[in-house]
């Protein structure tokens, strides 16, 4: 039976639009040029013919932005008057009754004063995603909740307004807008950032060389993950089951012996010779229920805590197979088994387990470390 040009567009169609697609482009400290390139890529997308508008763009008084930005619509912004003092802030109403394609909106952290719509300005974009208006935006990783106390640790400043996590995480793209640290504080001297009577205090403090290392750092760290997220979700959409590697991660299986502290200590050597994530692995049985073996196993995940592995506790009846599913979860690339040197039903018992572990594992990389003595596995 044939089928119908109609029925056949139907099928190769693209799915109706749900929802509106954020896009972030986060930095590690102002000045880093976030709004400048959201702006750009807003001017490049309005030159494809998409229908781009300004819901908000703090240009700090910065003649390139300011000058990008004049290519663009605006949305005018709704002006609120608090305690006798004329505030602007986002019309959320206003662009949504403008329905564009794409809006832009700068400094995702912001509190709105009261008197708006919502209270936080992530909480306006996401409105606007839900009427399927596409949104560009921008944000520095000191905002994050989960970052912020180790940012004000590090600096000594307080970060005052944050968003949640999953906002990040909602993002179908993020984007780290990147400068090095030396060439943000030649940016700062030139007066690209600040007026010029707060430039030697703003260096001073915030823009310290190691604080910008450090911020830098965690931004980093913060897209790899984002990234490594998007390939996760796309190995289990197309249904590929086999471990790409394009990010090392070292497992190290241990038991209670105080020997797995050896196999702890080889893999965090390999982890930090290939830049891997590091996990210690431990597998729960009725055999490591007696206080010596339960001081023992704690003695050794104190020991992994001070080489900076995540801990994973796993249940199961079965220690090898237990193994092999986590290492297929997490997308393990390097796993780390121990193995004695005792002969006899010992051995053939290891020997047992380490097959059962290959049968149900993904491809990943073995590495048995032979120790002498008796190390349980």
């Amino acid at each position: 039976m044939s089928t119908s040009p109609e029925k056949w567009l139907e099928r190769v169609s693209p799915a109706p639009k749900k929802e509106g697609v954020l896009k972030v482009f986060l930095g590690y400290a102002p000045g880093v040029g976030k709004t400048y390139t959201m702006l750009s890529e807003a001017n490049r997308r309005k030159r494809r013919g998409q229908d781009v508008v300004v819901g908000f763009v703090e240009t700090h008084g910065r003649k390139p932005i300011e000058e990008l930005a004049s290519t663009l619509e605006p949305v005018p912004r709704r002006r609120i008057n608090y305690k006798g003092v004329v505030f602007e802030e986002m019309d959320v109403d206003a662009i949504l009754a403008r329905a564009p394609g794409v809006v832009l909106v700068d400094e995702l952290a912001h509190t709105n004063i009261e008197g708006s719509k919502h209270r936080k300005r992530y909480e306006d974009v996401m409105e606007l995603l839900a009427a399927k208006i596409d949104v560009l935006s921008t944000i520095n990783i000191q905002h994050l909740d989960s970052i912020a106390p180790l940012v004000q640790s590090i600096t000594g400043i307080p970060v005052r307004e944050t968003v949640p996590d999953w906002v990040l995480k909602r993002a179908g793209e993020v984007v780290m807008v990147d400068l090095t640290p030396e060439a943000l504080q030649n940016r700062m001297r030139r007066g690209d950032i600040y007026p010029p009577e707060t430039i030697e205090r703003a260096l001073g403090n915030f823009f310290r060389a190691g604080n910008l290392i450090a911020l830098r750092e965690l931004a980093l760290r913060q897209v790899a993950e984002a990234v490594d997220r998007d390939l996760d979700s796309y190995l289990v959409t197309k249904e590929i089951s086999r471990n790409w590697g394009v990010r090392e991660r070292i497992a190290v299986a241990i038991s209670s012996h105080p020997n797995s502290q050896y196999l702890i200590a080889r893999g965090a050597r390999l982890a930090r010779a290939v830049g891997a994530e590091l996990y210690v692995v431990y597998v729960e049985t009725p055999a490591d229920s007696d206080e010596e073996k339960l001081r023992s196993l704690a003695a050794n995940i104190r020991f992994a805590e001070e080489l900076e592995a995540k801990i994973e506790r796993l249940m199961g009846t079965n220690v090898a197979e237990a193994v092999a599913k986590f290492v297929k979860e997490r997308r393990i690339t390097q796993i780390v088994f121990g193995h004695s040197t005792t002969r006899g039903w010992r051995r053939y018992i290891y020997l047992s387990a380490l097959n059962r572990f290959l049968s149900h594992a993904p491809a990943v990389d073995l590495h048995v470390v032979t120790q002498e003595g008796d190390l349980e596995t």
